[in-house]
């Protein structure tokens, strides 16, 4: 019989206020990966749980969430086409051309935090 898998580690509870902490820093014109935003926030790997953070916000926030996208440059709108449309919206804004299919340049605008 496997050996069976390890339990998934619970997050610490400021999890959340880690992860906006870093996305709050992004720039006007500049983009992080979901997993680039975890290794920041000291959570490697946990992408997906950023995703869940930001997909959480309220409407009225002034989080700039819509400059986090995945390793692909991609704005995913699975299952959420008006969150990707307003997304792609608020980037064009800010100068970062979008195509109609959601692609982006990522490593043209890929925000390079000063390292500590």
């Amino acid at each position: 019989m496997p050996p069976s898998p390890e339990p998934p580690r619970k997050l610490p509870e400021d999890f959340a206020q880690r992860v906006l902490a870093v996305v709050r820093r992004i720039p006007r014109g500049r983009l992080a990966s979901y997993g680039q935003v975890a290794e920041l926030a000291g959570f490697p790997r946990r992408a997906r749980q950023v995703g869940m953070v930001l997909k959480g916000l309220p409407p009225a926030n002034r989080v700039p969430w819509h400059r986090v996208v995945n390793a692909a440059g991609y704005i995913p709108s699975r299952g959420r086409w008006w969150g990707a449309e307003e997304q792609a919206r608020r980037l064009e804004g800010e100068g970062i051309a979008v195509d109609p299919k959601g692609n982006l340049d990522l490593r043209a605008h890929r925000w390079h935090p000063p390292l500590p």
